[in-house]
Order: C-alpha cells, then structure tokens, then sequence
C-alpha cells in the first residue's frame, strides 16, 4: 500500500513540477512578446531603417506631427491595427519586411521608393477602405466631432460623404506623405460599391 502512495505522490510533484515549468514559460513567453510588440510600435523602431527616413522625412511638420494640441499620431498609429489579434498578425506580415530590407532591398534608395510610392500608398489605402479607416477613427470620433467648428464646406462634404457610404482615407489621403503619382483613392475605388 505504501508503495501505491509513493507511487501517487511522485507522480503528482513530477505533474506540480511540470505544470510549474509551463507556468514559468508561459509567463515568459507572454512579457517577451508583449515587449517585442511594444518595442516594435514605437517611431524610434519604424524609421531604425533608413527606407523609412524618406517617408519620415516628409511626416515631419505635417499636422499629424505638430499642431496647436501636440497630439502626435506615429507611424503605428495610422499603420497597424490597434486590436491585440490583428495587431499581432499585422506584426507577423511585417516580418517579409526584412527580407525586402537584408536579402531583396526593393526600396533602398530614394529613386527605388519614388518609383514604388504609388504602389505602396494604394495597398495602404486599400486596407484603410477594408476597415472603414479604423486607424483614422480611433483618434479621430464622428460623435466627438464639433460641426460647429468646422467650415461649411467641411460640413458639406462630411455629409455627403457619410451619405455616399465613403470612408476617411477616400477624401483625407497625402496629409502624412507626398501624393503619389497616378490615381488617387476617389479614382480606385470608383468602381467598388460602397460599404
């Protein structure tokens, strides 16, 4: 019988100890990713490669960057999803980013961006159109939002905006970079319904 208890009790500490580990790993898994992620979204990250400098560059001195407020919106802001799930999978897309920045630099120089800059800016205005412009709305609150402060033109084309089913990124594009050449979001997205 002491043999059956003995039996027991070294499978129970082997099965504390085993849970014990996994405690201790989890945990250390979940606050190293949760510093990676954070270290990630920061500017300081987003421009450490020098193809970002030419975008940061022309951010810099644009009413996201400076205004009457100092409410600044950073790279993160208006690029990744502020969800944890989606956040995370943005993270993990990201990552083909190293091998265009080590092994394939596709926009290494000034020239390579210019000629991409299209390209890139309608694949953001894409995804911003997909999401109704979550990243512009998580700063920016229509029911936040004084009409009387804002010009009746502005007024105007809000309504008719809202009545058209558009969203942000249709109207409010080029204020943190330089417009590309070729169509903007009102030419692209002139054939898709509204949402």
């Amino acid at each position: 019988m002491k043999s059956i208890f003995r039996w027991i009790r070294q499978r129970w500490m082997l099965s504390m100890g085993i849970a014990a580990l996994l405690g201790v790993f989890s945990v250390s898994v979940g606050i190293s990713g949760a510093y990676v992620l954070a270290h990630t979204s920061t500017e300081e990250f987003c421009v450490s490669c020098h193809e970002m400098s030419y975008n940061f560059a022309e951010y810099k001195g644009t009413i996201h960057d400076t205004n009457r407020t100092g409410v600044r919106a950073i790279c993160t802001d208006c690029h990744v999803p502020h969800e944890p799930g989606p956040l995370v999978l943005a993270k993990l897309k990201a990552t083909k980013d190293l091998y265009y920045t080590y092994i394939s630099p596709s926009i290494d120089t000034p020239e390579k961006f210019e000629a991409k800059r299209a390209v890139m800016a309608q694949t953001v205005w894409r995804t911003m159109k997909a999401n109704d412009s979550h990243q512009c709305r998580s700063c920016h609150r229509e029911d936040k939002m004084n009409l009387e402060l804002q010009t009746a033109k502005a007024k105007s084309r809000h309504a008719k905006g809202k009545a058209e089913g558009k969203t942000c990124i249709e109207c409010h594009f080029a204020i943190a970079h330089k417009e590309p050449e070729g169509p903007g979001p009102a030419e692209l997205f002139a054939d898709e319904p509204a949402k």
